[in-house]
């Protein structure tokens, strides 16, 4: 990411799994859930964090898991992912913006 971007703005991503694990460029969307269920892995969820110049290596700000049963499929994965996001980005993101506007009003 070109840091005259991550030096002028926040910028906050959400990555279907548990970061540091299944980060990285081209790891995004189905090619994660593909890769964690190869990996047979008992756990994923999504992770919510701060853009800087490199994939997936900003400061993590939420992480929210889910459990994988043993035949669950990629598609299967997504469907659980997406359900965290629901529940979890917009909370996040509103508590976000209610501290940066809190933030702002303290310094008047």
């Amino acid at each position: 990411i070109p840091t005259n971007l991550t030096n002028n703005f926040t910028i906050i991503n959400i990555h279907p799994a548990l970061l540091p694990k299944y980060g990285g460029k081209g790891m995004y969307g189905q090619k994660v859930h593909e890769a964690v269920v190869a990996n047979h892995e008992s756990l994923s969820g999504i992770t919510i964090h701060y853009v800087n110049e490199k994939y997936d290596e900003g400061d993590i700000i939420f992480q929210a898991k889910c459990q994988l049963e043993k035949d669950d499929t990629p598609e299967m994965l997504a469907a659980k992912i997406h359900d965290l996001e629901y529940q979890h980005f917009p909370v996040i993101i509103s508590r976000l913006v209610s501290e940066k506007t809190q933030d702002k009003n303290n310094r008047k």
